[in-house]
């Protein structure tokens, strides 16, 4: 290995979840950003603060890999924090991605060969491109929209290739103003859907890591939305059902992943030997997606939800729930999962489909205090995934099956579902 002009050459022998490749340098672990597995880089270390590990970015592919390809997103190509793995076959981003998963339920979950074997990553479609129905873009001082870079607030306007067809059109002619942000939403029948929320006001001093985490509170919380194209609602479908959420609220990006989401979880409830009549509990359930489904089709594969309590925060996600839920034995409830659970009514079935930081301790503790036959346990990133099943295998729920799927194509994100029972 070399290093000239502030880089170094490393030959790249793994994968990490998070997408980055793993190279070695001084018997240290060198995680290098833009990599894959079997290519030779010239690097760019960006944190050397470890003792046992390095975090780099590759500058130079001197030995690419025979799935590189040319890149899928022009966004990313120009440097947004979108598609990071454009530049991947897309075939082999999702061996990618089943690999980094069996990593963390091994090294995190704990789970080894008395395990069902790790899950192969299905896909949501036949194509990369074109599968999200909602964005959020930044407007520049110039009034122009675009994504965030890689590790920076410069604003990228080549356009992602992720959104569906049309999301993206004359997206600078909708008029949002400076310093705003520009939300985005493709309803059931496509017609765009277009909200301007306001600019985040961030308090400053502190450090900078401080304002670092105030920022991103910021942009989290409760802001002004100004209607810019569309319908303040936008209209959803699974089944046979509807909802309506706001521009703002959350829905699944991938425009086909409730339908497989739904489909998968009852009928791992079925194989695992669910029956009869069942209470069901819907954690973080939001509009009641899951809720909705389990009473649409748990007859069809063995057994009858009587009723359902639906837990979440987001206010609007739960308007639409009271909305689309009205005539059927579902109890709504706001507040914090692990403060709520407490007072339901024990469940047979559970479906928990937590945010990116997964349910913790406190969370699965509450469900297996609950003693429920059956197990739903939904995650959108491997290692929150992997950390939560090993709480509920130490609680003495073994998985049953899980699935994996490519839910936010060329990125290294994967969505997984696992079915638990005592």
């Amino acid at each position: 290995m070399t290093a000239s002009e502030g880089l170094v050459e490393l030959d790249v022998t793994g994968y990490a979840n998070g997408g980055a490749g793993i190279a070695r340098r001084g018997g240290r672990v060198i995680f290098v950003d833009g990599a894959l597995p079997g290519e030779t880089v010239q690097a760019q270390i960006t944190d050397d603060s470890h003792v046992a590990y390095a975090k780099a970015i590759a500058a130079t592919i001197v030995v690419p890999s025979d799935r590189r390809v040319a890149p899928g997103c022009p966004a990313a190509a120009a440097g947004a924090g979108c598609c990071n793995l454009s530049a991947v076959d897309p075939a082999y981003a999702r061996e990618l991605g089943a690999t980094a998963l069996a990593d963390v339920l091994r090294r995190i979950g704990g789970f080894s060969g008395d395990a069902p074997t790790a899950p192969a990553v299905e896909a949501l479609a036949e194509q990369s491109t074109g599968w999200r129905i909602r964005t959020r873009l930044a407007v520049g001082r110039d009034g122009r929209a675009g994504l965030r870079g890689r590790r920076s607030s410069t604003i990228v306007t080549e356009p992602c290739a992720a959104p569906v067809a049309g999301l993206l059109d004359d997206v600078d002619a909708l008029g949002a103003r400076p310093g705003t942000e520009l939300v985005l939403m493709a309803g059931a029948d496509g017609t765009r859907h277009a909200g301007e929320l306001e600019a985040a006001r961030v308090a400053r001093g502190g450090g900078r890591r401080r304002s670092a985490q105030r920022s991103r509170g910021a942009r989290s919380g409760l802001r002004a939305v100004r209607n810019l194209a569309g319908d303040d609602l936008v209209t959803h479908r699974v089944g046979a059902r509807s909802w309506e959420v706001p521009v703002t609220g959350f829905w699944q990006a991938h425009r086909n992943a409730p339908e497989t989401y739904v489909d998968a979880a009852v009928t791992m409830l079925a194989e695992v030997g669910v029956t009869g009549s069942v209470h069901a509990w819907d954690l973080y359930g939001g509009a009641g997606v899951f809720a909705a489904s389990l009473l649409d089709r748990g007859a069809a594969h063995g057994f009858t939800v009587t009723s359902v309590d639906l837990v979440d925060t987001d206010p609007g996600a739960l308007a639409a729930a009271e909305v689309t839920l009205a005539d059927d034995p579902v109890r709504i409830h706001r507040g914090a999962v692990a403060a709520t659970v407490a007072g339901l009514d024990r469940p047979q079935i559970v479906v928990s489909d937590p945010p990116r930081s997964g349910s913790g301790l406190a969370v699965v503790d509450a469900i297996t205090a609950a003693d429920p036959t059956a197990v739903v346990h939904v995650g959108c990133d491997a290692a929150s995934f992997a950390r939560d099943l090993g709480r509920f295998a130490a609680n003495g729920y073994r998985v049953r099956a899980w699935r994996a799927f490519d839910a936010f194509p060329m990125t290294h994100h994967i969505e997984a579902i696992a079915v638990l029972t005592r």
